[in-house]
Parts: structure tokens; C-alpha cells; sequence
């Protein structure tokens, strides 16, 4: 790693508020989008993934001079690709369907003006923690150098982000398949990449962010990427992610807790036996 003093702070921290800014026109924009739809605010899902490809491409520009070509370039390409797939995916899978629950739940508490408690218990909640997971998107593409270590770390990083975007992508698949077909209803999917791991499309996603953070590894600045895909892990583990979604899926598919027994909560390994009868 180069020196932590050639980093181009200045350069840096200005784009750090001018990322700030897009992060909360593009909150504000949901809002709106929100509002013409009648107050259905799940659309804020398929902003998550969008919110990172503004983000990244935002950086892009403010980053030229500042930071080497490819990897600008490889990071924005990287959270693009990711981002928009993952928004895509999300909208075709909420067309038609009522809205997430979560939300609905969430709204019928709110005190006086919805839209204000929206703003700040949805939309601004989001955004602050997009743009601290960013972090590492941010930082990839600012200083120079990094010799050998930055090579090797790149390389690492991009090997991850294509592990994670076959698992989430191959997952969410699988698992839209699975859905559609009303002979599955009430049971549990333990098929494909379900076999090995009960959250492929989480796991993928969690790798994804951790090969993001590797290419930022070019500069000592790089290793505040760290925390922020420490906390999109945990997310995706303990928060709004995989135990959220497990707090009640028991109930509707009887198969679930053998299942749950059988295959792993997050990284993919091979099943347990089934137990003896």
C-alpha cells in the first residue's frame, strides 16, 4: 500500500458530501414516486439496489484525476451491475402484489403528517445507511498505487464479487421458480444452491460488498471499507435480513424447522444428515 498521505483527502471528503447530497434527492424522489402511488412505500426496496449504482457513478465523475482508471471504472461497473440487477429483480417480484407488510405495519403507527414519518423512519434511515455502506464504492476509486498488495487484493475482490452475484442471482432464480409453481405451496425449497445454505441470495450479497471493499485496499484509507461491509453482513445476517425472515416463515411451511436442522443459516456448506428414524 502506498503511503497514507498521498491519499487524495481533499478530493475525497468533497465527494463524500456530494455522494451525501444524490443519497438524499434520490430518497426524496422515492418519496415522491411514493406519493403518487398512493402511499406504498416498498418501492424503496428496489431504490436499495438503484441508490448504490447513483453512488458509484456520482464517485465515477468526481473521482477522475484523483484515482487509477481501471479500478474506477471495475468498481462502477461492479456496483452498477450489482445494483440494477437487484432493483430489477426486486420490482418484477413486488408487480402485482400487495404491499410488504413490513411497511404497511410500519405506517399505521404514524403520528400526525405520514409522509414526514416516512421520510425520516424509511426513506432517511436508508439512505444513511446506504451511504455508509458505500463507503468502500467510494473509496476504490480515489489515490494510486498500492504495488503488489493492491494487485492481489483486486484480484481477490473481483473473484468475490463473482462468487456472490452467481449466488445471489442463481438464488433468487431458484427461488422465483420455486414460487411460481403452486405445487410448492407450503413447502420448504432445499433444492439447488438451497441445499447448501438457507440464504443464498443474502450470502451472495454479503460477498459481493466484501469483494467491493477489497478493491478499495490500494490505500490505508481502503480498510474504513471494512466496517461498512461489516455492517452490510450483519445486516443481512441479524437485522432486516435473514433472521426477519425466518421469524415467521416457520409458520408457513410446516418443513421448515427440520430444514433449518439440516442446511446452514448464512455461509454455504454441505447439509446435515437427515437424523435416524
Amino acid at each position: 500500500m502506498t503511503d497514507v498521505g498521498a491519499f487524495p483527502w481533499s478530493q475525497f471528503l468533497t465527494n463524500l458530501w456530494v455522494t451525501a447530497v444524490a443519497v438524499l434527492v434520490v430518497m426524496l424522489a422515492a418519496l415522491a414516486v411514493a406519493a403518487l402511488r398512493g402511499g406504498r412505500h416498498d418501492g424503496i426496496d428496489v431504490v436499495w439496489g438503484a441508490g448504490f449504482a447513483v453512488v458509484a457513478l456520482v464517485t465515477l465523475v468526481m473521482s477522475a484525476g484523483d484515482g487509477e482508471t481501471w479500478r474506477r471504472w471495475l468498481t462502477t461497473a461492479l456496483t452498477v451491475v450489482w445494483g440494477l440487477r437487484l432493483a430489477w429483480h426486486i420490482g418484477r417480484r413486488n408487480h402485482g402484489k400487495p404491499e410488504d407488510q413490513r411497511y404497511v405495519a410500519l405506517m399505521s403507527r404514524a403520528p400526525g403528517n405520514p409522509y414526514v414519518y416516512a421520510f425520516t423512519r424509511i426513506y432517511l434511515t436508508q439512505g444513511v445507511v446506504m451511504w455508509v455502506v458505500s463507503l468502500p464504492v467510494q473509496l476504490a476509486q480515489y489515490g494510486t498505487g498500492g504495488g503488489l498488495l493492491g494487485t492481489v487484493t483486486a484480484v481477490l475482490g473481483v473473484l468475490s464479487w463473482c462468487v456472490g452475484f452467481f449466488f445471489e442471482t442463481v438464488g433468487d432464480a431458484q427461488l422465483a421458480r420455486f414460487t411460481a409453481d403452486p405445487r410448492n405451496k407450503g413447502t420448504v425449497l432445499d433444492r439447488g444452491l438451497w441445499r447448501y445454505t438457507r440464504h443464498p441470495n443474502y450470502f451472495g450479497d454479503a460477498a459481493v460488498w466484501w469483494g467491493l471493499t477489497l478493491l478499495g485496499l490500494h490505500q490505508l484509507p481502503g480498510l474504513v471499507g471494512l466496517v461498512s461491509a461489516a455492517i452490510m453482513t450483519f445486516l443481512l445476517v441479524r437485522g432486516t435480513g435473514a433472521k426477519l425472515l425466518e421469524s415467521s416463515i416457520g409458520e408457513r411451511r410446516p418443513g421448515y424447522a427440520d430444514y433449518v436442522r439440516r442446511t446452514s443459516g448464512f455461509i454455504p456448506r454441505p447439509p446435515r444428515e437427515p437424523a435416524r428414524s
